[in-house]
């Protein structure tokens, strides 16, 4: 039996959850990962109306639907971030007030802490999300960046991200941040550099998601088998690189989906991601990861319900579970 395959919210917040529902059974999900966003799952509502939580298990429950999983990247990016108009789109009215930036990081965080309460409340583990990153806007090194204000966007992130970890412990509830660009880790080494700002506290983990590594030229494998403890959920998505001696990886300012861009994400198994290894390299870490297959689709060239569909059945292809032998061991001693 595989891994369960759930479908991520995110990306249908335009549709009510009720209807979502339907269609991620008739795709053959066997269970969603909430947004908190759209009508999928809200934070407030799920803190201040004691009936909240039961209802959203209810109607997951009608359309046999499992949950192992919320995720508040929107409001988690704007907890280290430098605010700007770009994030009113983003955040929930509450959390933006009068866009002052010092009181969306602070409103942000105590919306983070929320979270956990929240996903207490609905009976989950784990909450995926994004921290923001102050530094993020430093990452070509011109003009020269003294090494004092990368150390101090570090330090903002613990600084910001410890009271917030906190009140997981408290919960008992886990942040899996999704490795990202834009994020105070983006990959392997600057993955390290996060866990170290927060001596490496159990709470804090990582969504793991292949398709933001694999543009970048990091082996999503490696990034598994540098942190096999850490993955505390799995987001399945593709990306592919288009390279043809005009465009680069920085995306030349072009939208997702525009064919000129060096890279651009795919639905699940029409990319450059090898899938088989991951799953590999998932079966291979030491504890065992048992936590489902998610799929988080974003394939601007695509249509999405027959990418979604698709990419349900690709996943449940593409799981296995590990020997308990080895293939030669009738010759054993």
């Amino acid at each position: 039996m595989g891994r369960p395959v759930t479908l991520f919210t995110g990306q249908w917040a335009d549709l009510k959850l009720e209807d979502l529902c339907r269609k991620a059974k008739e795709f053959g999900y066997d269970g969603v990962e909430l947004a908190c966003w759209g009508d999928h799952f809200e934070v407030d509502k799920a803190l201040s109306d004691d009936t909240y939580c039961n209802r959203k298990r209810d109607l997951l429950d009608k359309y046999d639907l499992k949950l192992f999983a919320i995720s508040n990247h929107l409001v988690g990016q704007a907890v280290c971030d430098n605010i700007d108009a770009r994030h009113k789109v983003i955040l929930p009215p509450y959390v933006w007030g009068d866009g002052n930036p010092d009181g969306v990081n602070r409103r942000a965080a105590e919306e983070m802490k929320n979270t956990a309460r929240a996903a207490q409340k609905l009976g989950i583990s784990v909450v995926n999300g994004f921290t923001g990153s102050s530094i993020w806007h430093l990452i070509y090194d011109f003009p020269p960046t003294p090494k004092s204000m990368i150390d101090a966007g570090f330090q903002q992130f613990a600084d910001r991200w410890n009271p917030i970890l906190d009140v997981f412990q408290e919960c008992g509830i886990r942040f899996a941040l999704e490795v990202h660009p834009t994020e105070i880790a983006f990959d392997i080494y600057s993955t390290h550099r996060a866990l170290d700002a927060i001596n490496r506290r159990p709470e804090f983990g990582f969504n793991f998601d292949p398709s933001h590594l694999i543009w970048q030229g990091v082996n999503p494998v490696e990034f598994i088998r540098e942190f096999p403890d850490r993955i505390y959920h799995v987001h399945m998505k593709d990306a592919s690189t288009t390279l043809n001696g005009r465009s680069g990886i920085l995306a030349s300012h072009l939208s997702f989906g525009d064919a000129r861009r060096g890279w651009d994400f795919r639905s699940v198994g029409r990319g450059a991601v090898r899938f088989e290894e991951i799953i590999r390299a998932l079966n291979a870490a030491g504890y065992g990861y048992d936590m489902p297959l998610s799929v988080e689709w974003e394939d601007s060239g695509m249509d999405r319900e027959a990418g979604a569909a698709e990419a349900c059945q690709f996943c449940k292809n593409i799981d296995f579970r590990p020997s308990g032998r080895a293939f030669d061991s009738a010759f054993s001693e």
